[in-house]
């Protein structure tokens, strides 16, 4: 933290690169000086004209499902990361017990400490997730207070990689940075962000979307039971792994595809009710292999397919996990080309059966697997039947596999990542 015109002095002559390396890579420091700078000068405008606060800032990452497609819901296992694209804050204290927050492009959310009774009138707005997150903070017995924050995110919306997680973390971040030392663990941080989506702002989410932005780096999750995931950081250097993972838009709409998503899930779990169970991790594939017929004429043969889907990408997790905790790339490469096909084949949601003309996602996976010709790896990223896929593409390939995406889909298509080592972060 610092006064005002001294944060303004160090981010001007770039001399944070010590503090940015928490989170950034040194190309990157170019970038994160104007953004910062961006963000503070919206902060002197909002809250301090006189420029005379002091001042932190912040930062929390976007996420990537690595494997795990669809597994979450009924208590599976998930290899998340967050990457390199975050939300920023510049944020100070004040004392008059209201959290106003300004993010770029929205109106102002503003939350007193002492109102945080959950408003139905606020599902679906960000700041529903404020007043839970602050309200959660009370909950579990931690201090909360005003504070003046400005914020900016460069996580897509709408694209898979969990901009409204890293946004309840950034949240959380700031709360415990500036009222509890630091003393929430990024775990807890996770947990309280889910927390304010599933109460304040009315959305049945899992956990996996927050613990990633909250914990950083490659991080494994089993949601056998779900209130106490086991959680696990998995080290491997990815920036020296001579790869880059690739998320690429299809500009396919998400509009009208509800019914599909909430199709997995209830399809797995009519399997499951099958044997008298609540979700497929209480089941086992030779359950499943050894009923298929008599399970097929109950709930239909795509349900079982799916059931088959879960149970794989379970075991694919795993091994997942022990390829980079081994550093064997092409064995993680190899399993993430399994999982693909198996979201394709089995999950089946690469593309609706709705509008079965339209399969943006499955061209541009085909085109990849034309592109990379046996090298890297691609998959459906996130919920699927539209949007995104993620691709893990050879550093030497990857300016021809830009340039397919590109004209396949927008000059805008691809995202060039790095996994981020680091979650929610104060950075100086």
């Amino acid at each position: 933290m610092a006064q005002f015109t001294q944060m303004q002095d160090l981010l001007e002559t770039k001399s944070l690169n010590e503090s940015f390396a928490k989170v950034y890579t040194p190309a990157q420091y170019d970038e994160q000086y104007a953004r910062f700078l961006a963000v503070l000068a919206d902060f002197s405008d909002k809250f301090d004209k006189d420029k005379q606060r002091d001042v932190a800032l912040f930062s929390a990452p976007g996420r990537s499902e690595v494997g795990g497609n669809h597994t979450d819901h009924n208590h599976g296992k998930v290899l998340a990361a967050g990457i390199s694209l975050d939300a920023i804050a510049v944020a100070s204290k004040n004392s008059d017990g209201t959290v106003r927050i300004k993010s770029a492009g929205y109106p102002m959310d503003v939350v007193s400490c002492d109102d945080l009774a959950i408003r139905a009138q606020e599902y679906g707005k960000s700041i529903a997730l404020l007043r839970g997150m602050l309200s959660r903070f009370v909950q579990l017995g931690y201090q909360i207070g005003g504070f003046d924050a400005t914020t900016a995110s460069k996580v897509l919306s709408g694209s898979g990689l969990s901009s409204s997680a890293a946004f309840e973390v950034l949240i959380g971040t700031m709360i415990n940075e500036l009222y509890n030392d630091g003393a929430v663990s990024p775990v807890e941080i996770a947990k309280i962000a889910q927390y304010a989506e599933n109460v304040y702002f009315n959305k049945p989410c899992g956990l996996l979307d927050q613990m990633a932005c909250s914990v950083g780096g490659f991080v494994a999750i089993d949601f056998a039971d779900p209130e106490n995931p086991v959680i696990e950081k998995v080290d491997f250097d990815f920036a020296k792994s001579g790869y880059s993972l690739v998320i690429v838009d299809t500009l396919g709409s998400h509009s009208g595809l509800t019914d599909d998503y909430a199709a997995i899930r209830s399809e797995m779990e009519a399997v499951a009710h099958f044997f008298g169970k609540n979700v497929l991790r209480e089941v086992t594939k030779q359950d499943v292999l050894a009923n298929a017929a008599a399970i097929a004429k109950q709930t239909g043969e795509r349900a079982v397919l799916r059931a088959l889907h879960f149970f794989g990408e379970n075991d694919r997790v795993d091994a997942l996990v022990a390829a980079l905790q081994n550093g064997k790339i092409d064995e993680f490469l190899s399993l993430i080309i399994e999982s693909g096909r198996s979201s394709y084949m089995y999950n089946q949601n690469v593309f609706t059966s709705k509008f079965p003309c339209q399969q943006p996602l499955s061209l541009a996976l085909a085109v990849s697997e034309e592109v990379l010709k046996g090298k890297g790896a691609w998959r459906v990223h996130g919920g699927g039947f539209a949007g995104t896929i993620q691709a893990f593409v050879p550093n030497d390939l990857l300016p021809a596999y830009i340039a397919s995406m590109k004209a396949l889909f927008s000059k805008d298509a691809c995202y060039v990542l790095q996994i981020r080592p680091f979650g929610g972060v104060k950075i100086f």
